[in-house]
Parts: C-alpha cells; structure tokens; sequence
C-alpha cells in the first residue's frame, strides 16, 4: 500500500508543480510576455478552467477502464500538455496550452482518491487520501521554489519543461507499484451522473467552489503581496513559498487525522472558519516584514488541512459514483482558484492595493464554513461508504 501511496503521491507532486509555481513567477511571467499582472492572473483561472472542464469528461470517458490504466494515461496527457506549453510562442497559443494541461488533474485526483480509500485500512481513509495529496504539499514546500527560483534565475519554460517530465516518471511508477484494484464504477455513466440529482451533490460543490476561492485570492498574488506591500525583495518569494509548502505539508496531514477523529464534515468547518481568520490577520500585518514569514506557514497550514475532509465528504455521499464524485470535487477546488484569482485580481486592478484581494478571501472562506455547517445540519448521519 505505501509503494502505491507514493506513486499517488508522485502524480501529485507533479501536478501541484504546475498549479503552484504560476503564482511564484507570476510577475516574471507578466514581463516575459509584456502583460500585466491581471492579465498574467488569467493564466491561472485557463489552467481552474481546464480542470473543470476534464475532470468530469475524463472520469467519464474512461469509467469502464482499469483505475491503474486511467492513471498512467491521465498521467501521459499531463507530460503532453505541459511540454506545449513550454513551446508555445505566443499569449493566446499559451492560454490554451494552459487550459490544456489542467483537463488531467482533477481526474488524476478523482480515481487517485478512491484508489487510496480502497487501499487503506477501515477508519484511516481521510489519512490515505491524505499521503496522496501530500505530493501537492511537497510540490509547494520543495518543488515551487525550486521552480520559482529556476523562472527567476533563467526561464519559466525550463521549471514547465521538468514538470512535464516529472509526468512521464509519474508513469513509470504507476505501472510498477500501483496494484490493479478493482474499478468502483459498477453502474453506466447515467447512473454515474444521477448523483448530480442529488442536493448533496450540488450543497458541496458549491460549499468547496466558494470556500477554498478564499484561498487562491491570497496565493494568486502571493508574489506581489510580499514585494509591494511587505517590501521584500523578489529573491525573497521562493523562501516565502518554502515556508507555504512547509505549512500544506503539515497541514495536509493535521486535516486527514482530525477528519477521521471527528468528521469530514465537522473537520471541513473548522479549516474555512480558521482560513477566514488567517487571512484578517494576514492582511492587518501585511506590511510587517516578519509577519510575512510567520504568516506565510500559518496561512499554508490552514488552508491546506480541508483536502482529505473534502474529498471524504464526496465520496461518502455518492454511493456508486464515487470517482466522479472525487473528481468533481477538483473540479470545484479549481473553481475556487478561478474565483479567487479573478475577483482577488478585481480590488487591485482598481488600485486597491495588492492586500486588498484578501478581505475577497475572507468572505468566500466564511461562506464556505457556513455552507458547511448548512450541510452538517441537513445530512447529519451519513455513514462511510464502505468499499
């Protein structure tokens, strides 16, 4: 089981590679292309919208093939995709790049979910899921500054050119520790979609698209946050990305142990109510040059306890559609980080200044914790699915 861990765990460490480190050269993004920073932003709602849209279309056209061949070739399209954008020459051939290389990565984590579930031992699935999406948590604390750091130094299209080979390894060790377990999926992809008729279904993806947006309205614009409004220098963001992996990292794990102690449910209002609370903070000492360190870890570590929750909360409401399930929640993260990069980008294109995008994302965490706490009060004995 913790060879197969790992090997999820690799898939995403590649995959939050190319999430995260758009954020951390964002600004050498922008000069590169003579763009603003907005418009620089744009590159990170392409890639929310490319895991929007594969996600679901993925999960679906593949439905009736082995979980560990879905991997590899989610796994194939991700090194395709990302090595295009690499050699795209221009802003619109690079936007639908982008788009492109985000359609395998909530599917990636929806058969990678269930796969870690089955594999785990009964009442520790939520830690499972957990090492998992510890690969995105290392992608944040080693990964994106390296990837930050080599964008910074030579060029962003050398740090997208080892994601994409990161992709290909990813392959290998699928195919050799990823055990062929049995595919969930039973009924046909009309069964699969009724869970869609659920207002369970339709109560998380939005609690999941509205609170975690509160997130990515602060790490979208992370760069010039610690530069403009801390005065940090630009040498300083791969140290200040370190420091926000480290927190997921940790955070990561605290949200998996807390979620099978008390409840995915309970354990996902918590993360939203302790985000918006975080982010008040962040922004009240956001010119403090220290905070922006301590602040940097704290932050991380919050925001990051809510994955396994989530995805434990999908896959126990959505008995013989759990995959979908699973990739659908993504799919709703990565409309949080369309949502948060967009309206986070709105307060400082109106010269609001680049601390103005958190009091965004204050509001979208406390919704998020108050759908959630909606959710605990309508659906309040679900059982977990057992597998």
């Amino acid at each position: 089981m913790q060879k197969s861990l790992v090997a999820l765990a690799l898939g995403g460490l590649a995959i939050g590679m190319t999430e995260f480190t758009m954020m951390g050269v964002l600004e050498d993004f922008a000069k590169d292309l003579n763009i603003t920073i907005p418009q620089a932003g744009n590159f990170i709602s392409m890639y929310a919208l490319g895991v929007m849209v594969g996600a679901p279309t993925l999960i679906m056209a593949t439905s009736k093939y082995s979980p560990k061949k879905v991997l590899m070739f989610f796994m194939v399209l991700f090194a395709i995709f990302n090595a295009l954008f690499v050699i795209a020459p221009s802003y619109y051939t690079l936007l639908i790049a982008r788009f492109l290389s985000g359609l395998p990565h909530g599917a990636f984590f929806g058969v990678g979910s269930v796969i870690a579930s089955q594999l785990a031992t009964k009442g520790k699935e939520a830690q499972a899921i957990a090492f998992m999406f510890m690969g995105l948590t290392v992608a944040n604390l080693v990964g994106v500054p390296l990837g930050t750091w080599l964008g910074q130094a030579m060029s962003w299209r050398y740090t997208f050119a080892i994601i994409a080979a990161l992709g290909l390894v990813t392959v290998l060790v699928v195919q050799l520790w990823v055990p062929n377990v049995k595919n969930s999926n039973k009924g046909s992809i009309l069964d699969q979609l009724s869970f869609f008729k659920k207002w369970q279904a339709w109560m998380l993806i939005a609690m999941i698209s509205i609170g975690t947006a509160g997130l990515f309205a602060w790490i979208s614009y992370i760069s010039p946050l610690v530069t403009e409004v801390a005065k940090l220098s630009k040498e300083t963001v791969p140290v200040i990305m370190i420091l926000i992996g480290l927190g997921m990292f940790v955070g990561n794990l605290i949200g998996g142990k807390v979620a099978d102690s008390l409840s995915p449910n309970k354990a996902t209002i918590i993360s939203f109510a302790a985000m918006s609370i975080c982010l008040v903070v962040v922004y009240f000492t956001s010119e403090i040059q220290i905070m922006a360190y301590i602040m940097s870890f704290i932050t991380g570590l919050i925001a990051f306890t809510i994955g396994s929750p989530i995805q434990m909360m999908l896959i126990n409401n959505a008995r013989g559609s759990e995959t979908l399930a699973a990739a659908a929640g993504q799919a709703s993260f990565n409309i949080g980080n369309a949502l948060g990069a967009y309206f986070g980008g709105i307060p400082i294109a109106m010269k609001l200044g680049f601390n103005s995008q958190l009091w965004v994302g204050v509001v979208m965490a406390l919704i998020g914790a108050l759908i959630a706490f909606a959710f605990l009060k309508l659906n309040p004995t679900k059982q977990k699915i057992k597998f």
